[in-house]
């Protein structure tokens, strides 16, 4: 009869508490499941807070409603498991603006992550290039080969495509630079397209037929009440022992399986397990590495990461245009680089006595001196940006809050799922029972994590002899 497992997860986010339901839902019966979490509290970057007595979200605001095949997300998959779709809500408002030239702009239609697939629809923000984007009589990019997202759209639509719309779209995602972000990682649909396609414009409108949306369908959801309501549910779903304040520093190989040592060095606790999940950031997972697979580890360990801070102020009934929020251009000097109107997006949110909530995000790679001031300086900063952006005076915050996100967002270089890939392989072949998970392999966003949490859970299942299910 086969014997229980002992499965520890490390790391206490969104993936690790995805991969613990599924080993949960896959596994033995009476599987010891554990999550060690460093911090007091799980989650990672999905937090809701209160700010003026009312729910908000400090860290990831919203989840894809769709995967890039066309179907259900990972994360609405997730919710349905966790018995939470009628609690998913969408946006009311879901324009957005560009903060262009001293004004908002609204951001054109028809593009994949601000890469056009109708030139006429963007030149209200940006000129492409006239006559680049020529067939060549061979597809944009070779089998297996990986670019920075601007050297391909600057290649074939200019500057001003990139600097006022491309760039502002990834900065909101990943707080980095088109020009530094693998096509292959960050946009996947297009990478794919592109291979067969001969120009960009083909391989936008290739890569939206490929996954069409139906008319009116939402693209992003989030939960009534917080995305830490998805948290809470999976960690209970899963019946893992949650250990908080649990650092995970060292892993050893034994001859069964892993010999885990947590806690401070002065007080050391050895703990036996038949498998282990890494789902923490790419960095501490290196350390964990190092002396395992030290290989591995280097390759891991060079992904670089940007630090954010999100600042949100509770205003008594500001005039607000009727937009989601808005993004900025790294060329237009701000310190902001993107801001939420929570109360006008989110209609569920919507206060009867006009409080509003607005949040701004602050901080792009290769910035982090913008973020060393204090939080007071940080909130004042943003009002008056606000301010300027908007072309009125924006009334006092009634309450603030700043959360800093250090090392927050994966900065993935041209051939990260190559590297990544690789170190994988190598730690398959030498320690099958050992899986890493999380942004950092796989890519940003909830639904990502969530698969990526999922499929390593199903490696170590196999690992360990395949499901009981």
């Amino acid at each position: 009869m086969r014997q229980p497992w002992r499965v520890a997860i490390v790391g206490g986010g969104i993936t690790g508490l995805a991969a613990a339901v599924r080993l949960r839902d896959r596994a033995p019966a009476g599987t010891e499941i554990t999550v060690y979490e460093q911090s007091g509290a799980l989650g990672g970057k999905l937090r809701t807070g209160e700010l003026a007595g009312q729910p908000v979200e400090f860290g990831a605001e919203s989840f894809l409603m769709r995967d890039p095949a066309g179907g259900e997300s990972a994360a609405v998959a997730l919710a349905r498991r966790l018995g939470l779709t009628d609690e998913i809500v969408h946006p009311t408002v879901g324009q957005a603006a560009l903060a262009v030239g001293g004004g908002l702009r609204p951001i054109p239609g028809g593009t994949l992550v601000g890469v056009p697939g109708d030139l006429a629809k963007v030149t209200t923000v940006a000129q492409p290039a006239a006559d680049a984007d020529r067939d060549t009589g061979r597809p944009l990019l070779a089998p297996g080969a990986d670019v920075s997202v601007g050297a391909l759209v600057r290649s074939r639509l200019g500057d001003q495509v990139v600097d006022r719309l491309v760039d502002p779209m990834l900065g909101g995602v990943y707080a980095g630079r088109a020009d530094d972000l693998s096509l292959v990682t960050t946009m996947p649909a297009l990478a794919h397209a592109a291979r067969t396609e001969h120009t960009l414009v083909g391989a936008v409108r290739a890569a939206q037929a490929a996954a069409p949306r139906a008319p009116g369908a939402p693209v992003f959801g989030t939960l009534a009440g917080g995305l830490s309501r998805l948290v809470e549910a999976a960690a209970t779903a899963s019946g893992a022992t949650i250990r908080r304040d649990a650092a995970v520093r060292e892993l050893t190989p034994t001859a069964t399986g892993w010999r885990l040592t947590v806690g401070p060095t002065r007080d050391p606790e050895s703990v036996e397990a038949d498998a282990v999940l890494l789902a923490v950031p790419a960095r501490p997972a290196a350390r964990l590495l190092a002396g395992i697979a030290p290989e591995a580890a280097a390759t891991v360990g060079a992904l670089d990461y940007a630090s954010v801070a999100l600042v949100t102020l509770a205003l008594p009934e500001p005039e607000l245009p009727a937009l989601s929020g808005f993004l900025v251009p790294a060329t237009e000097g701000l310190l902001i680089k993107a801001s939420t109107f929570f109360t006008t997006k989110w209609g569920h949110l919507a206060r009867p006595d006009g409080l509003a909530l607005v949040r701004a995000s602050v901080g792009r790679y290769g910035e982090e001196a913008s973020l060393q001031v204090t939080d007071a300086d940080l909130v004042a900063a943003v009002h008056r940006e606000l301010s300027t952006v908007l072309a009125a005076p924006l009334p006092a915050p009634v309450a603030s809050h700043v959360q800093r996100w250090g090392g927050a967002l994966p900065q993935y270089t041209p051939g990260h799922l190559d590297r990544v890939a690789a170190a994988r392989a190598a730690l398959r072949g030498a320690h099958p029972t050992l899986a890493l998970a999380g942004a950092g392999y796989d890519g940003v966003g909830i639904p990502v994590c969530v698969r990526s949490g999922a499929t390593a859970a199903e490696e170590i299942i196999t690992a360990l002899g395949g499901s009981a299910a």
